[in-house]
């Protein structure tokens, strides 16, 4: 005897109606659709250690990118018939086409209908229903029966499909792959087979209606390939609808609820709901909790219905802990109805050497795994947080970004913030990563070697140096080295130059934070000092000519080798630098805009005095297009007033010039001023005219006080701070 039970993927009502037919039928041999070639590893599911939401994972062997995920939560309906058959006793395998056939032919794109790709949410919806769920727990409660109620969605699926196009392509052949496994577990003498498939190949899954010797031809000459498979974590993230998931549901979190709670569903449910409300110290009272449930129940019966679900759910908590905000609502959405709780597998699991060594590596260095977003502070200075760092940027070489480097006071100092969030995909990183080393450190090496060897700028080497010394691989560090040292001696343009010089200054003057001075260090140094040498003779002739968008970039690769070298606080490449900038600001040739900056700079550093800056302020002024002369101002104040107001002395500079100029050159230099002036905040406007109130600014020293009024307020000051004598 067959029996076919149609069912929605990742639904709890046809779960537990699948649970209650399997113990009526007690068969003898459950298939399963799914990958036909993973019955290796299908004895993992029986384990206690293994904890849904997982992922059947299935890869072609060379190349690791072609692969696919086949999710199971703790209600999806065939991870319940495969736990009741290994608690039965009965056979259990998948019967679907082999991932080896699967991954091996070219990637189809999922053109199928809505009625084709979820049949049971249509029926659901033209029954007048929002929630799939709701009406299949309808549905078996009107018909009584497990039985008559799979076969009534069989026949309704064999209407469908009787004015649906025949199968064809890759559908066809997965139908034809499974009436195949039916017959051969009829002829290996199942006297009662249970068939549990997606609803709308069930009418396709009668082997009586279909020929043998026609499915065989069906099957013949299909491409295979060598694949892997083996079981990984998943997350109830990764079965909502809203990742993408094709086949996932829009309440992954609500549904475990469901399926998991036998008795007083909505009473747990929304003391699930306070104690995350008050976890977020949000106010939840247990009077609340008691209020809801009441609503909930209420409105259910209001419409009809014997239990609340989470449209009843959501109303009752909106109205009872949204009061004027729907922040609570957003909070249980997130938590709650879609959730994040993360699977695990039992370490026997087979898995690629590097996922092995990283895993061990979590566990050596007390590193939780979740997919909630942890914040993370390290302290460089103990080994446990230093070897955290150094696993961190190993694994972003790797392209496995479980961890995203955040600002923690820059790299000068003993701290790193890092933001850790897990991503069931980078399971597949893993694997495709396990091409380049057994364990993470080789693999990484190997990554960052084969990345020095094709870099295609100094920026890009620079950067690569940098990461290799964070990530301390010794192993990568001379092919880096050698690499860069090449490309500086080759040609390559002075943005290239300047633009790898702050990474170079970070290596130089911080590599000894993390207690790994070396020879790389005083290699570092020394190049910086050639490159910076080189940008310097070219800056000025690049900067010839260059239209407004190419000075605006050039000016910030300068910001940033300005930084750059006074972080490296050598007098002689300081010395150097001054003298390239005096030579941009010294040319007639030179955008305006980088001619103000260079000024600027030059003014910074006590290089030009405020006499020399007041000359060529008004040379700049004087004449020219009012568009250059804003440019030029732009240059010299920057994108933001705080210069002026933290700078008194450029503020009382540019003030003298201005008061200084006569009537004629005042009013052709004010609407030029206030057009600068209009793109700083209006609070920072507000601050530079307060500190020019009352006309000039008082220059250098400070006003001259008063002393016999400023005695006047001792005695008041004395009595506020409670001193009596």
């Amino acid at each position: 005897m067959i029996s076919i039970f149609p069912i929605r993927h990742h639904g709890p009502g046809s779960a537990r109606s699948l649970e209650h037919a399997l113990s009526q039928l007690n068969p003898d041999v459950v298939l399963v659709e799914g990958p036909s070639d993973a019955d290796s590893v299908l004895p993992f599911l029986a384990l206690e250690d293994m904890k849904p939401p997982v992922a059947l994972l299935g890869y072609v062997n060379d190349d690791p990118a072609r692969a696919s995920f086949w999710p199971f939560a703790a209600f999806s309906p065939e991870f319940v018939a495969f736990r009741w058959a290994a608690r039965a006793g009965a056979a259990a395998r998948f019967m679907d086409l082999p991932a080896s056939v699967s991954l091996a032919g070219e990637r189809e794109g999922d053109e199928a209908d809505d009625l084709h790709s979820d049949p049971l949410r249509v029926l659901a919806e033209a029954a007048g229903y929002a929630d799939f769920e709701r009406w299949w727990e309808t549905l078996v409660e009107a018909r009584g029966d497990d039985f008559d109620v799979f076969e009534a969605v069989n026949e309704a699926m064999r209407a469908v499909r009787a004015d649906a196009p025949a199968a064809s392509g890759r559908e066809a052949a997965r139908e034809a792959w499974m009436r195949q496994a039916i017959r051969a577990a009829v002829k290996g003498g199942a006297g009662r087979v249970a068939v549990v498939c997606g609803a709308w190949h069930a009418p396709a899954l009668d082997v009586q209606a279909f020929k043998a010797k026609d499915d065989a031809a069906i099957l013949k000459g299909l491409p295979k390939a060598k694949v892997t498979l083996t079981w990984v974590p998943w997350t109830h993230g990764r079965l909502s609808t809203g990742s993408g998931y094709g086949a996932g549901v829009r309440s992954p979190g609500y549904y475990h609820h469901l399926f998991t709670t036998r008795r007083d569903v909505t009473e747990r449910w929304f003391a699930r709901v306070a104690r995350l409300l008050r976890e977020q110290r949000l106010e939840a009272s247990s009077a609340s909790v008691i209020e809801a449930t009441r609503l909930a129940n209420t409105l259910a019966a209001l419409r009809g219905r014997a239990l609340p679900g989470l449209d009843e759910l959501n109303e009752a908590a909106l109205s009872v802990f949204g009061w004027d905000s729907d922040l609570p609502l957003r909070l249980i959405e997130r938590q709650l109805v879609v959730g994040e709780a993360l699977g695990e597998v039992p370490d026997g699991v087979p898995t690629v050497p590097l996922a092995q060594d990283l895993a061990k590596l979590q566990k050596r260095l007390r590193l939780k795994v979740q997919p909630e977003q942890m914040e993370l502070t390290l302290d460089l200075r103990t080994d446990n947080d230093l070897a955290r760092s150094v696993l961190f940027h190993r694994l972003n070489l790797l392209g496995v970004p479980w961890a995203a480097e955040r600002y923690a006071g820059g790299r000068g100092t003993f701290k790193e913030a890092w933001a850790l969030a897990w991503k069931p995909e980078f399971s597949v990183r893993l694997v495709e990563a396990s091409r380049s080393g057994q364990t993470v450190q080789d693999a990484a090496t190997a990554v960052a070697t084969d990345a020095a060897r094709n870099a295609g700028t100094l920026t890009e080497l620079t950067t690569l140096l940098e990461a290799v010394r964070y990530a301390d691989l010794e192993g990568a560090l001379p092919v880096a080295l050698a690499a860069l040292d090449a490309r500086a001696a080759g040609n390559a343009d002075v943005s290239d130059l300047l633009e790898a010089l702050p990474p170079l200054a970070r290596l130089a003057r911080y590599g000894d934070v993390r207690g790994r001075e070396g020879e790389s260090n005083a290699l570092a140094g020394a190049t910086f000092r050639t490159l910076l040498t080189r940008a310097g003779v070219g800056l000025p002739l690049a900067a010839v000519g260059i239209a407004d968008d190419a000075a605006e970039l050039l000016r910030g690769h300068v910001s940033g080798a300005d930084a750059a070298v006074r972080l490296m606080g050598d007098p002689d490449a300081l010395t150097g630098w001054h003298a390239a900038l005096d030579r941009l600001a010294g040319r007639d040739d030179t955008p305006p805009l980088l001619h103000g900056d260079a000024v600027r700079r030059l003014r910074d550093a006590s290089v030009l005095d405020g006499a020399e800056v007041q000359r060529r302020l008004g040379l700049a002024l004087g004449a020219g297009a009012p568009t250059g002369i804003t440019a030029w101002l732009d240059g010299f104040l920057g994108d933001s007033g705080a210069l002026l107001i933290h700078d008194p002395a450029l503020l009382a500079l540019l003030d003298d010039w201005l008061t200084g100029l006569d009537a004629p050159a005042f009013q052709g230099t004010l609407p030029l001023l206030r057009r600068v002036f209009s793109r700083f905040e209006k609070p920072e406007r507000r601050a530079i005219g307060e500190s020019l109130r009352g006309g000039r600014t008082v220059r250098g020293a400070a006003r001259e006080l008063n002393g016999e009024r400023a005695l006047r307020v001792v005695p008041v000051v004395l009595r506020l701070l409670g001193v009596t004598a």
